[in-house]
């Protein structure tokens, strides 16, 4: 299938203001692209592209002052096949992981894994190991935390979520990795496209969070917030938490003005 993805932000800013953007799709999704993206700054200045240390696709532009608009938009090509699974995929051995894996069992800015270990183990201990016991945590974490977009907080981590029962996307996502990381399982944090294909519409669009676990020598994607296979992600960026991923950071004051996202099929005719 066909997916046209796309957004129009506009920031408004006091002065010019140093800008990081992380606002194209992951270099893994650039041979689905059925065209190169088309992103915008408007007023125009000279951005300089680069890729992070996690594979991201990112940019760094010194925007004028007043309004920045960023816009893009593009089809990209997806299987429409739900997110894999192989529940027979096993869980490695912490002396067995790949070094560039270690890191993702470590506590991050909004993943306390020294906080939550004791619970962790205490909720989890008696699952079976490997993607029963990631299941276990999705399951968990989506039926005992409650979404609410006027939860949102910038500052609220895993163990606030934890505690608070209660967020968005980000928060699900933030304790289902914490938790996987306290059972010895690396878990990463995933940002991108992710529309309504195939389940009914739940407005406002947005970008949505997910994440991704290591077993049986690969990555695999998991959903705490909607604890379902979905079909059409498209992948951003990744990270240890939220705090890699933002898909624009601003060096100066800063205020949201406009935020449209869209992520729909591309009907046939």
């Amino acid at each position: 299938m066909l997916i046209r993805i796309g957004y129009d932000i506009i920031f408004e800013l006091p002065e010019p203001t140093p800008m990081l953007l992380m606002l194209s799709v992951h270099p893994s999704r650039f041979n689905s692209l059925q065209s190169p993206e088309a992103l915008t700054v408007d007023p125009f200045v000279p951005m300089t592209p680069f890729v992070d240390v996690f594979g991201n696709a990112c940019g760094r532009i010194v925007a004028r002052s007043g309004e920045v608009r960023f816009r893009n938009d593009a089809t990209v090509y997806d299987s429409g096949l739900p997110d894999a699974v192989d529940p027979s995929a096993r869980q490695y051995l912490v002396d067995e992981l790949p070094v560039d894996a270690l890191q993702f069992l470590l506590p991050s800015r909004y993943c306390e894994v020294d906080l939550l270990k004791d619970d962790a183990w205490r909720l989890f201990s008696r699952a079976r190991d490997g993607f029963a016991r990631v299941e276990a945590i999705c399951e968990w974490v989506h039926g005992n935390v409650t979404f609410g977009y006027h939860f949102a907080r910038e500052t609220m981590s895993a163990a606030d979520v934890f505690k608070d029962r209660k967020g968005v996307c980000r928060d699900f996502t933030h304790l289902a990795i914490a938790f996987c990381r306290c059972m010895n399982i690396p878990a990463r944090y995933a940002t991108g496209y992710l529309g309504e294909i195939g389940v009914p519409p739940a407005p406002p669009g947005d970008f949505s969070a997910w994440f991704e676990v290591y077993l049986g020598g690969q990555w695999w994607t998991r959903d705490a917030r909607h604890n379902a296979r979905r079909i059409g992600r498209v992948l951003m960026a990744r990270g240890r938490d939220a705090v890699d991923v933002a898909l624009t950071t601003s060096f100066g004051v800063s205020r949201l003005k406009k935020f449209d996202i869209w992520t729909d099929e591309v009907k046939s005719m």
